[in-house]
């Protein structure tokens, strides 16, 4: 089963696809968060038959949540409504860092940190 993994952030939004055996994530495209991302997101999960969506769990570094953890719960409401799939949350701290450690930063930096958070996530729940 395909995955897709989300980094959310308050101006760009990267997407990871796994591939079909849902074992290895790959970068796939850094949206705009704007009124059109939710549609967006819907468009990506129905072109590639996504049967489930990871979602960076954004939290402070006390382990708190964070400001842009409403909006990504509001997210999660929102995909919830729109696609019907289950939506984990993994913890994200530290991805775009991550990412940026391993590239620089290029116009793929976000769905490169989605990916981090989608192999994090397959890494912890391995499927056979």
């Amino acid at each position: 089963m395909r995955l897709m993994g989300i980094d959310y952030g308050t101006k760009r939004v990267g997407t990871a696809l796994s591939d079909e055996s849902g074992r290895m994530a790959f970068p796939h495209l850094v949206l705009d968060n704007d009124a059109k991302l939710v549609d967006k997101l819907e468009e990506i999960v129905n072109e590639r038959k996504v049967g489930e969506i990871v979602i960076g769990h954004s939290l402070g570094r006390d382990g708190k949540v964070n400001p842009v953890h409403a909006a990504v719960e509001e997210l999660i409401g929102d995909l919830t409504l729109r696609v019907g799939l289950p939506i984990h949350l993994e913890p994200e701290q530290y991805s775009t860092q991550e990412a940026l450690r391993g590239q620089g930063r290029t116009a793929q930096t976000d769905a490169s940190a989605a990916a981090i958070i989608l192999n994090s996530y397959i890494t912890k729940h391995k499927r056979s």
